[in-house]
């Protein structure tokens, strides 16, 4: 089963009938969706239970469906260390008619609210206890092992991606080879952790990726907010100071940077002031 659309047409679920999907959801995983907790966005929908858990539906067409799979919430919930919502169970189908498969994954509450929106523009306040299980969380995260493979935006992360992101930005006499890939959350951002108790959240990108592109996405996040950029880089000092580190750091800013760029975004300034400063020390490193 399935929406009823004509191939090619874009579907936004925040004004689509998905009427017909949630009836499916709570028939397969035999829960009743509460419908005053519906939560709409363009490609996901999301609603609490009446067993106190949380249901995250998402539409995802067929070539965005990467080799290795779309089971990120699900694979994640076998990782040691890391302070993120229980995993309860999924249903996962194919429509019937469009190139497009559908996925909802049951998980516990969270713990809180999230921190902020993707991109925040004031300072948090996050006790220290909240820095530490980010700062355990991350290094545990890392530490483990995966064949999976980070794809941020739904775009697979590979050493040729980052060298065409930061050269299409960037110039400089710098190698952009990575030397360690590590299992990362891959969309490291203000809008999927929440506090005052920490929790990471929104599973369905992570993957092995260069060190450092949680940090860096973190810290690209908080530009806006120079005292919390100031933090994040603190906080994970290993991450930005290794030179994996350092071209992550030009691979999040290549977004901010790029043709894309808006002229009144406020981390232009703190981004370009960031790059500089790291180009020169990636190209000092070589000679």
């Amino acid at each position: 089963m399935g929406l009823s659309v004509s191939t090619g047409q874009t579907v936004d679920l925040r004004v689509q009938p998905v009427d017909e999907v949630l009836d499916h959801v709570e028939r397969s995983l035999q829960v009743r969706l509460l419908p005053d907790t519906v939560v709409r966005k363009r490609r996901s929908v999301g609603a609490r239970t009446i067993r106190d858990t949380w249901v995250r539906i998402e539409r995802r067409s067929l070539d965005k469906i990467p080799y290795q799979g779309w089971n990120g919430t699900e694979s994640a919930a076998r990782l040691e260390g890391v302070a993120q919502p229980e995993w309860h169970g999924c249903v996962v189908w194919r429509s019937t008619d469009e190139p497009t498969m559908w996925r909802a994954d049951e998980t516990g509450l969270l713990p809180g609210a999230p921190v902020g929106s993707a991109i925040l523009s004031e300072a948090p306040d996050l006790a220290d206890d909240w820095w530490e299980t980010l700062n355990a969380s991350l290094d545990a995260l890392a530490a483990q092992g995966t064949g999976r493979i980070a794809t941020p935006d739904t775009v697979t992360l590979t050493q040729a991606l980052v060298t065409d992101s930061i050269r299409s930005v960037f110039s400089g006499n710098f190698d952009t080879t990575v030397e360690r890939w590590v299992p990362a959350h891959a969309d490291m951002n203000w809008a999927n952790m929440t506090a005052p108790t920490f929790s990471l959240f929104d599973w369905k990108d992570w993957g092995n990726a260069p060190l450092g592109l949680d940090s860096s996405s973190l810290w690209a996040s908080s530009l806006a907010v120079p005292a919390l950029a100031d933090r994040v880089r603190r906080e994970r000092r290993s991450d930005f100071e290794s030179r994996d580190g350092k071209l992550m750091t030009l691979f999040v800013c290549s977004k901010i940077l790029g043709p894309y760029a808006h002229p009144e975004d406020p981390r232009l300034e703190p981004a370009r002031h960031m790059t500089e400063q790291v180009i020169k020390e990636l190209t000092s490193s070589q000679r």
